[in-house]
C-alpha cells in the first residue's frame, strides 16, 4: 500500500511503489488486494491494474549503472521472466495463476522509478530503450501464487509488439501510419487510445 518513502536529503513522498514480496495474493479487476497507488491519475485503475517488468532488463541495468537493484525497483507487481517488449504483443491474453489478464499498453514511467532506486538517470533510460515493461487488465480474477508461471492463451489478429508501440509513444509520435497501426489493436487501453487519436487528430 502506498507508504512515505525518503527521498533526496530529507525530502519524503507518499508513493506506492515500495512493493514487498508474498507468496500469494488474489488478482481482482482493480489490482491485487492489499495493492494501491497513491497517484491514482497516472496510476492504477481497469486497464492499469497489473505492472509486470521483465527480470531480464534488471542485469543490463545493474550493468550500465554499476549498482545493485532491490526486488521489483520499478514498483511492478510481477517481475517475468522470458517475457520482454520485443515479445509481448498489446493484447495479448495470459493465464497468470489462477486469474486472466490481458496486456493493454507499455507503461509510460516516471521519476519516482529515479527517487526509489537512487539513480537519476534511469527513467530517461527506460524511455530511450523502450524496456518499460507493461500493464495489464484484469479479465478473470483469482489468486496468484509466487511459483505460478504465465501461459499465453490468445493472440490479437493485429499483432504490435510493446516495444513497437513504446518506440511509436516516445519517439516517433507524428507517424500517420504507426498510430493507425496501434490503433487497430481492440483491447488498447483507453488512455492511449485518446492520446494516440488526438495525435491523429493533430496531424489532420
Amino acid at each position: 500500500m502506498p507508504k512515505q518513502m525518503k527521498v533526496g536529503t530529507g525530502g519524503e513522498m507518499l508513493t506506492g511503489i515500495q512493493k514487498q514480496q508474498v507468496d500469494e495474493a488474489y488478482l481482482y479487476r482493480n489490482g491485487f488486494v492489499s495493492d494501491d497507488a497513491a497517484d491514482k491519475k497516472n496510476h492504477g485503475g481497469p486497464d492499469r491494474a497489473v505492472c509486470l517488468y521483465p527480470s531480464a532488463h534488471y542485469s543490463t541495468w545493474e550493468r550500465e549503472f554499476h549498482t545493485h537493484l532491490d526486488r521489483s525497483a520499478f514498483g511492478e507487481n510481477i517481475t517475468v521472466k522470458h517475457l520482454t517488449e520485443e515479445r509481448v504483443c498489446l493484447g495479448d491474453v495470459y493465464q497468470l495463476g489462477r486469474a486472466v489478464i490481458q496486456v493493454t499498453q507499455g507503461r509510460i514511467p516516471c521519476d519516482t522509478i529515479n527517487k526509489r532506486t537512487g539513480i537519476p538517470g534511469l527513467m530517461t533510460r527506460l524511455v530511450e530503450t523502450g524496456y518499460t515493461g507493461f500493464l495489464c487488465r484484469v479479465l478473470e480474477e483469482g489468486n496468484v501464487r509466487a511459483e505460478d508461471g504465465m501461459k499465453l492463451l490468445e493472440r490479437e489478429r493485429v499483432r504490435i509488439s510493446v516495444l513497437y508501440a513504446n518506440y511509436t509513444y516516445f519517439h516517433d509520435p507524428a507517424n500517420r501510419a504507426a498510430l493507425e497501426h496501434i490503433l487497430q489493436v481492440r483491447p488498447l487501453a483507453d488512455h492511449w487510445r485518446s492520446k494516440l487519436e488526438k495525435r491523429l487528430q493533430k496531424l489532420s
